[in-house]
Parts: C-alpha cells; structure tokens; sequence
C-alpha cells in the first residue's frame, strides 16, 4: 500500500493528535499538528488531500507532506467529515461541529457556509453535536444525507441549503430492550440517533445506509422511515463506527463494528449483496474498537482500517493475509483514514 494517511485526535490522557502519514514501507511522519477526525482524497489529483480538524479545514496539494487552512469563514467550528460530490469533483462538502454545513467550489481551496440546520432536539446532549458524514444520493444531483452525531440523521434536497430530519422514525426503535442506549443524555433514545456513518450506492439507488451505536439501519423513502439491518444475525458486535461502499462494485460494503465507543476489541465486515448478508474480513482481531475503513481508489484488494489505539491493518490480497502498522509511540486516538 503506498501511502497511508490517518488522522488522530489527542487522547484524554496524553498522546499526539494529527494527521499522521506513511508512504510505503517508510515510517510514520505527523505532517499536520492539529487533532484531525476527518481525511479524504480528491478524486481528481492523488496529491491533494483534505483534512477535517479542530481548527477547521486544511489542503494539502503535494501528497500530505505540506499543509495549508483552507479559505474558512468561521472560527471555532471543528469539521468532522469532508465529501468530494462524485458529480462534480470540484465541489466538496463539509461537515462541522456545532451542527452546520459548508461547501466550496474550487476543490477545497475555499469554503463557505451554506446551513447551520434548525432540527427538532430529539435528545440533549452534554457536548455540541456533530454532522460525520455526508453522502450524495446517485444520480440526484443536490440530495445529500448527513449523519449526526448525536442526531440521527438529515436530508438536502439542495446541495445543502437546507435540511430536514430524518430522525424522528428512527427513535422508534428505543422502545425496544436491546436497543435503548443512555450515556451522557436524557433519552434512552440515545444510541439510536447516534450516528457515525451514512452511505449510498448505485446498486440500490434509492436506499440510504445509516451506522449508529446500535447497528446498521437503512431508509428506502429518503429517512422518513427506517429498517433495522440486523447485523447482529451475522456479528456478535453490532457498535457500528464506519460504513463506505467500494469505489470498484457498488454492492461490495464494508462495516466498522464494535461492541462499543471503548472496548477491548473491534472488528471489520463485508458485504458482496448491497448489505443483505455480512462475513467478517479481517484476521486480526483488534485489542480495542474498530474506528475507520479506506478502501484504495484503484485495487479493490487493497483495504486498510485502523483501531482507536494500536495502528492500522492492511491486506493487499483481499483479506488473505493482513499487516499490522503500529502507529509511533505518543500518537493519540484514531478516527479517520484513507490510503491510496
């Protein structure tokens, strides 16, 4: 795998956040000091990567060795997911913390801000909610999904200049036992909106594919209502982190799962039939949660994830065999990747 990008954010008791990067076999180098929770490539030119930080948004043109902020409008505002739009690879969407939305137009270079989203309060969090992942519906240009952390999920019918929520059906499902889920809110309805990933593909164009703390969802109506994926007939854990569809065959998926945000192991699985069945891919076993998958923009033999803490497995065989790449002594937490 020729280089490999990873971006840490510093753990509660020490450790480096930022954006780490190995090219080839070499060592890792942490090019970005700001704690970076969200990495992607343009699909366009290998050499720019966009890094989503606590200070905002950053552009590197030479690989990941150098980088510069991105034109940003507002201080204060953290971004936790970065979406090239596969209909016009010059424009990207952003996704911050508190709750908004910025796009640009030039590749990254600049941005502005296109919402701050007025959605219902469906639980009260005790930290500002964050949209982590933002994916555009195949073949309709202007319709994006957000996932939201802790919110469930929203829709654009715009390009993102407004949104709805797509939440309320889904806090349905926190009237059942095994998935209600409080930790630092007032709702058991919790971990059902806590949304960590959203995906769609064109070998089910009118489904949207949600990952929350308590497993994989998906909508056929645009998130006005919600099926439980049951992932947990084929996975003992079911925590679901990271969610991408394969860049090479839409209905091949891949899941982060976990039993939970922090535990003492994690794992990745994979779907050939757009989410229907899953088989556990890798052969590693992890010693802690399961955080983020990238999957190699040209071979789909190539795939990496990393765990919070430890480093990152990759097999460039598909899945036959694995490496373990440990990060450096004092790296922090690990939330994104993406290797190419």
């Amino acid at each position: 795998m020729a280089t490999i990008y990873a971006g840490l954010r510093s753990a509660k008791e020490g450790g480096a956040g930022g954006l780490y990067r190995r090219n080839g076999g070499g060592k890792w180098e942490r090019t970005l000091d700001q704690d970076t929770q969200a990495i992607t490539l343009d699909p366009r030119d290998p050499n720019v990567v966009l890094a989503g930080t606590v200070g905002g948004p950053y552009r590197s043109t030479d690989g990941g060795r150098t980088w510069k902020r991105c034109g940003f409008p507002d201080d204060g505002v953290q971004i936790w997911s970065l979406t090239f739009d596969p209909s016009d690879p010059r424009t990207v969407y952003a996704g911050g913390s508190p709750v908004s939305v910025y796009r640009s137009e030039d590749g990254g270079e600049t941005f502005k801000r296109v919402a701050r989203p007025v959605l219902p309060e469906h639980v009260k969090m005790s930290f500002p909610c964050r949209v982590m992942r933002i994916a555009a519906a195949p073949g309709k240009r202007g319709e994006l999904f957000a996932a939201l952390e802790v919110g469930g999920a929203m829709r654009s019918a715009n390009g993102g200049e407004s949104w709805q929520d797509c939440a309320e059906d889904l806090t349905r499902f926190a009237s059942l036992p095994h998935l209600k889920s409080r930790i630092v809110s007032d709702s058991e309805a919790e971990g059902i909106l806590d949304g960590h990933a959203i995906a769609t593909s064109a070998a089910e164009p009118g489904r949207v594919y949600l990952a929350v703390r308590m497993g994989l969802f998906i909508s056929d109506d645009a998130g006005r209502t919600w099926q439980n994926l049951e992932v947990g007939k084929y996975s003992p854990q079911t925590y679901g982190r990271d969610l991408r569809v394969s860049p090479h065959d839409p209905n091949v998926m891949y899941a982060c799962l976990s039993p939970a945000f922090t535990s003492g192991t994690g794992s990745l699985w994979r779907s050939d039939d757009a989410g229907r069945s899953w088989r556990r891919f890798d052969k590693v076993m992890p010693a802690n949660t399961a955080m983020s998958v990238a999957l190699h923009p040209a071979d789909p033999k190539q795939v990496c994830f990393t765990a919070k803490t430890g480093g990152v497995f990759a097999t460039t065989d598909g899945g036959e065999s694995w490496q373990t790449i440990p990060y450096p002594d004092g790296a922090g937490d690990a939330y994104a990747l993406a290797c190419r």
